[in-house]
């Protein structure tokens, strides 16, 4: 079979707007691939949650390509040394990633395809704009978010326009060496995906499905909307932009074209933090493992496993701290506002390394992407770029009572203290012990006495950022 072109799916799990796969399908066939690569990931191969996701995924992008995915598992450079020795190919295209050990892999397969005269290409499928054009007047990447957004990005061209899907590709599939999506075995070491499953609906087609129900319901009420975590306020699309079954791009222009108004400006910025996080770090190749700000190698930070499983499992007796840990171990998802809660919650009044954080998320998450998992930990340790001072504490109890006002997010998640009135709901141990009576209520037995004293050890935390500030701050 003559002209072959070879798309390599990889974070662009969709047919639309996708750059690679339109420049393969103008070959006379297209070779869609994916290939689970685990041997070059090392420590950041995909948690528990994230591998639950992709087999969905896969599954759907199949079935909307005929059956035509042909799927591998190992080091991509020796797969595809084996298919182009064994079939005709005349390119190989993908999309761009942006994950250290992504770019040094792809940078040794385009060089070694380039010695074998085979044409390789790559394309921006998953982001707006691209790193390296986002610069400050002196040619440095940005700090601080507001002036990487208005004077960097948007003083750049506009996002491009969404590509349509391709129409009448040829699709070969690789008989000879694919293996069943199943094989990969994503699954195997993941027990609680079950329960997952009636909370989403994965693939290009469930993306679609979800951004046109925030623009229904949740886009004209996002901007003060999206801090109150009962609330379907939030657009959700995150795991379908980290998977690439939806683009930004798309997401941008769809948003933009509805209504221009505050509430799709806000929601443009915030694909402007995604941007950011990816910024931080394609310039700080570290910043998963190490503070940006260095000050914070000397934080005196505190081991303590039993108090780092009990925030893991959402036991700490700290109602709006459980309600998000239990959010997140019930549904693979965490609504954005009691992050910030509970990642404070962990790191200032726990004082445990934010890494902890970090990788419990990386594992749970079902859009754990490293950029933004490990920019948005650090700034809320306040060791990162354009960080949340380390002084600025979430009081989880105040957090609460202001987003939750009536409770309806602690009671979905924390049901044995939902009898509570809405009063003591963020602070049980505030109650009289008639109304804990009255609410069958025992603190330490049916619910959790506090882990740690949330006055005391906020002072506690102060001081220890005391210790390391420097005379000028």
């Amino acid at each position: 079979m003559d002209d072959i072109a070879i798309h390599w799916f990889r974070q662009d799990l969709r047919l639309s707007d996708n750059p690679s796969l339109t420049m393969a399908s103008q070959h006379d066939n297209v070779l869609p691939i994916y290939i689970l690569d685990e041997s070059n990931a090392n420590s950041h191969s995909m948690g528990g949650a994230s591998k639950w996701w992709l087999e969905s995924s896969l599954q759907s992008l199949n079935k909307s390509i005929g059956g035509k995915l042909s799927v591998y598992e190992g080091n991509p450079i020796d797969i595809l040394k084996d298919i182009i020795s064994r079939l005709n190919i005349s390119g190989i295209y993908w999309n761009r990633c942006y994950e250290p050990w992504r770019i040094q892999r792809d940078t040794k397969i385009k060089k070694y395809l380039d010695r074998q005269n085979i044409k390789a290409e790559s394309f921006n499928g998953s982001l707006l704009w691209e790193p390296w054009n986002i610069k400050n007047k002196n040619g440095r990447p940005y700090g601080v978010f507001t002036p990487f957004y208005r004077k960097g990005c948007l003083q750049q061209e506009s996002p491009r326009k969404p590509l349509a899907a391709p129409k009448n590709s040829r699709y070969f599939f690789d008989s000879q060496k694919s293996i069943d999506i199943d094989q990969l075995k994503l699954l195997s070491n993941f027990s609680w995906h079950e329960k997952l499953n009636k909370h989403w609906v994965i693939g290009e087609k469930g993306a679609s499905v979800r951004l046109k129900k925030f623009i229904d319901r949740g886009l004209p009420k996002y901007k003060k909307g999206r801090n109150i975590p009962s609330k379907d306020y939030v657009s959700r699309l995150s795991p379908y932009l980290h998977f690439g079954e939806i683009s930004p791009n798309q997401l941008w222009h769809d948003i933009r074209n509805v209504i221009d108004d505050e509430n799709s400006d806000h929601f443009c910025s915030e694909l402007g933090w995604r941007e950011f996080s990816n910024n931080q770090l394609y310039y700080n190749p570290d910043l998963p493992n190490n503070n940006l700000q260095a000050k914070f190698n000397n934080f005196p930070w505190i081991v303590d496993e039993k108090k780092l499983d009990a925030w893991k499992k959402g036991e700490t007796g700290i109602p709006m701290v459980d309600a998000g840990m239990r959010e997140l171990w019930q549904t693979g998802y965490m609504h954005n506002r009691v992050r910030m809660i509970v990642g404070s919650f962990l790191v200032k009044n726990l004082r445990i390394h934010w890494n902890y954080g970090e990788r419990w998320f990386w594992d749970t998450l079902i859009d754990a992407d490293l950029a933004n998992n490990s920019a948005s930990w650090q700034w809320v340790s306040g060791c990162g770029s354009d960080a949340a001072p380390y002084f600025r504490i979430f009081n989880p109890v105040i957090q609460g009572q202001k987003f939750d006002s009536e409770g309806e997010y602690i009671r979905r998640y924390v049901p044995e203290i939902s009898s509570l009135p809405n009063k003591y709901l963020s602070s049980p141990w505030d109650a009289p012990k008639y109304v804990l009576k009255d609410a069958n209520i025992i603190l330490g037995q049916t619910y959790p006495k506090p882990i740690v004293d949330l006055k005391r050890s906020r002072d506690a935390a102060l001081v220890a950022f005391k210790s390391i500030s420097t005379p000028s701050e």
